[in-house]
């Protein structure tokens, strides 16, 4: 295979599947999307997606597998790793589906590795984006979940089972917290997840009863002033400053890139977030810290899956 083949990266999610063919060095040179169907049996669904990756391979000019240097996929958790079987949360269809074995059975011999979609993020974020440059990186996405990746030493940790960097249950209010999906008291997903910022807005009388009110509709009346959207960014960015100095000290790190609908509140989030990391963070080594917005959007997830393929002596351990 030559080393200038370009790689097909896969994005997962539960509201788009996306697919794009990526050049060496990280640029998109094709890429396409559909909204996630809600409908489709396990089966249609990776018909669907199938369909969508051959529609860029063909757009870009590229024969599969023999033009790839392989093929990276980016999909929400929970998953086997590095077996690649997957059992998104958000897509129901789709429980104990070996993801990997399908594409390697699609693609044949080249590269196919999976990851979760979070660790994907940093792994864009760290090659191409906001952390490029730094070693030592946590990476984050807040949104409907809150997950992460770790970058050590320039190399992306995996961990026993590949959860390392897995930040959105690490502890930040072992006493008054909420009680967390995993069945812990305080994790900060339980706090500064979007869902979880939303029913506490409303318990507090913003939007109360509405159906589908959103953490971007919080995040945006918070812009306009109204106060409990002002108090549920600040929850969000103390527990975020919280959680960040505990894995500060622990690794030493150097940069922190958060991605996800909820970064884009901007310095409602970011404002509080800072104030706790500083009052937190107090040893020499942390206060060096840089906390900043994911640099790539939209596009991170795949560029993260594309450099589990062209830069996998970094972002991949699997094999």
């Amino acid at each position: 295979m030559a080393e200038a083949s370009p790689a097909l990266a896969i994005d997962v999610g539960g509201t788009k599947l996306a697919a794009a063919v990526v050049e060496p060095g990280g640029r998109l040179v094709t890429w396409a999307q559909v909204p996630t169907p809600r409908e489709l049996a396990a089966e249609q669904l990776w018909r669907t997606l199938d369909a969508l990756a051959s529609r860029v391979l063909d757009e870009a000019g590229v024969a599969a597998p023999a033009g790839l240097a392989g093929v990276g996929a980016g999909c929400g958790g929970p998953m086997e790793w590095p077996a690649g079987v997957v059992s998104p949360l958000n897509i129901p269809a789709w429980r104990s589906f070996p993801l990997r074995a399908r594409l390697r059975e699609r693609f044949g011999h080249v590269p196919v590795r999976v990851q979760n979609d979070a660790i994907c993020l940093v792994a864009a974020e760290h090659w191409r984006g906001a952390a490029r440059g730094a070693g030592n990186v946590l990476g984050m996405v807040v949104s409907t979940g809150v997950g992460g990746g770790l970058i050590l030493d320039s190399r992306l940790i995996s961990g026993a089972s590949g959860n390392a960097g897995h930040v959105g249950h690490v502890v930040v209010d072992p006493s008054t917290g909420p009680v967390c999906s995993c069945g812990g008291r305080g994790c900060l997903e339980a706090i500064a997840r979007g869902p979880a910022l939303v029913a506490w807005a409303q318990a507090r009388g913003w939007r109360e009863g509405q159906q589908g009110a959103t953490a971007k509709d919080l995040a945006d009346d918070g812009a306009q002033g109204h106060p409990v959207g002002i108090a549920a960014m600040r929850r969000a960015g103390r527990a975020l400053g919280i959680a960040i100095a505990s894995a500060a000290c622990l690794c030493d790190l150097e940069v922190v890139p958060i991605g996800g609908g909820l970064s884009q509140a901007g310095s409602m989030l970011f404002g509080p977030l800072e104030e706790t990391l500083r009052a937190h963070a107090r040893l020499g080594f942390v206060r060096q810290l840089r906390v900043v917005p994911a640099a790539l959007g939209r596009s991170a997830g795949l560029v993260g899956a594309a450099a589990l393929i062209l830069a996998g002596d970094r972002y991949w351990a699997g094999d």
